[in-house]
């Protein structure tokens, strides 16, 4: 298993521990052998004077804004070179194959219609990229809330892997 599908493994078990009906989380993932030599002290605090030489800690950012979704947040974000990806925990509804051509244009007519939807199924996702360009997916259905049911993958969520990746982008200078 990567670094990376170790820290989504972890990031979807806190999640699951939270319960659902969670708002939105962002994290920031940092190489933990850099975060022991830069914080010697809080990687005491979390236990992390062990550290192998690829793995990642999660750093759990502040609250999204209210009213305002992950998709949303996200083109807005540049992440410092220090912080070697980026992870992000949401719950969407899910509706069946064959039903996007009867959803409303409207966001919010489009959310009151999935969530009245007979078919509809809730999904927790949690979608983690790396400036490598590597990518780990990890989806739990309310409906089949057990752990050995998490469907795991590299690009189970691929719009919202393009938007982390995004903010994963160095800036260039435009003059």
């Amino acid at each position: 298993m990567s670094a990376l599908q170790a820290v989504v493994k972890e990031i979807e078990a806190h999640a699951s521990a939270a319960g659902w009906d969670r708002p939105e989380q962002l994290f920031a993932l940092v190489g933990t052998v850099d975060l022991v030599a830069q914080e010697p002290q809080l990687a005491e605090a979390l236990g992390l004077t062990e550290a192998a030489p690829d793995s990642l800690t999660p750093v759990e950012q502040e609250a999204l804004p209210a009213g305002r979704l992950v998709e949303q947040v996200l083109p807005e974000i540049v992440w410092p070179p220090e912080v070697a990806g980026v992870a992000v925990v949401a719950e969407r509804l899910v509706l069946p194959p064959g039903v996007d051509d009867d959803l409303p244009e409207d966001p919010v007519a489009a959310q009151e219609y999935a969530a009245r939807h007979p078919q509809r199924q809730e999904v927790r996702m949690v979608a983690a990229a790396l400036r490598t360009g590597e990518s780990a997916c990890a989806l739990r259905l309310r409906s089949h809330d057990q752990d050995d049911l998490v469907l795991t993958g590299p690009d189970l969520v691929p719009g919202l892997l393009t938007l982390l990746h995004a903010t994963l982008e160095e800036e260039t200078d435009v003059g």
